[in-house]
Order: C-alpha cells, then structure tokens, then sequence
C-alpha cells in the first residue's frame, strides 16, 4: 500500500508545484493589460488636452490682439473676470455693484479670503481694461478714415 500512496501523492503533488508558475503567469499578463490600458487613456487624455489648448489659443486669436494682451497682463481671461463678479455683460454699473459687494464680503476683518478678494480685484481690473479696448474700438469706427 505504501507504494499507492507514492503515486498518488506525485500527481497532487505535481499539480501543485505547477499551479504557482501558472498564477503568476497570469498575473504577470493581467499586470501587463492594466498598463497598456492606463497607457493608452494617458494617450487619449493628453490628445484632448493638446486639441482644447489649440482650440483656446485660436480663440483668444480671434479675440483680438489688444484683448489677448489684457489677458496675459491680468492673468484673468474675459470669461473667467466675468465668472468672478457674476457679470453677463459690460456694464460698468453692474461691474462696480458687483465689485464693491465681493469686496466687502471677502474682506479679512469679517472673515473672507485675501485671495478671493485679490482675485475680485484683478477681474474688476480685467472688465476695466476691455471696457477701454472697446471704447478705443468704437472711437476708432466712428473716425473716417484719413485720406
């Protein structure tokens, strides 16, 4: 009997020195799908990020130069002025209404934010700075060309 036993302990045992090489093996290709996988989304996402800075870049463009300037300055694109003091369109009234009230409540003596206030500053400059290119813009239309 003990011979029986021999044999039919080999292939259990055999089974079993072979099951960890088979594991591995898998896991070494489940490893390897995950990183091409995360490879190609890093792809795909860096592919979106360059054709949204392309399409930002032909939108300021077609801005205007003087406009595009005033960005670069202020660190605050149009919209982004707009955003922070809660304007849809340039009307210096509401501008200021806005400002003085961001202002106010950002204030560090009633618990506000330096930065947030910084940052209502610099988008009331922003508004500031394209109500004058526009008023140069309508000023220049408005003069009849120098013959």
């Amino acid at each position: 009997m003990p011979g029986n036993t021999e044999q039919m302990r080999s292939p259990c045992a055999l089974a079993t020195c072979r099951q960890p090489k088979v594991e591995a093996k898998y896991l070494a290709q489940i490893i390897v799908m995950g990183v091409q996988v995360v490879g190609r989304a890093f792809a795909r996402a860096l592919q979106q990020e360059f054709a949204a800075s392309r399409a930002a870049a032909d939108a300021r463009g077609r801005a205007g130069h003087q406009s595009a300037a005033a960005s670069n300055l202020s660190g605050l694109s149009l919209q982004e002025a707009q955003q922070i003091l809660n304007v849809s369109k340039l009307s210096p009234e509401e501008i200021q209404k806005n400002y003085e009230h961001l202002f106010k409540v950002n204030d560090k003596s009633v618990g506000g934010s330096f930065y947030l206030q910084s940052k209502v500053v610099r988008a009331k400059e922003r508004l500031e700075e394209e109500l004058r290119i526009q008023a140069q813009e309508d000023r220049e239309r408005e003069q009849p060309p120098k013959t």
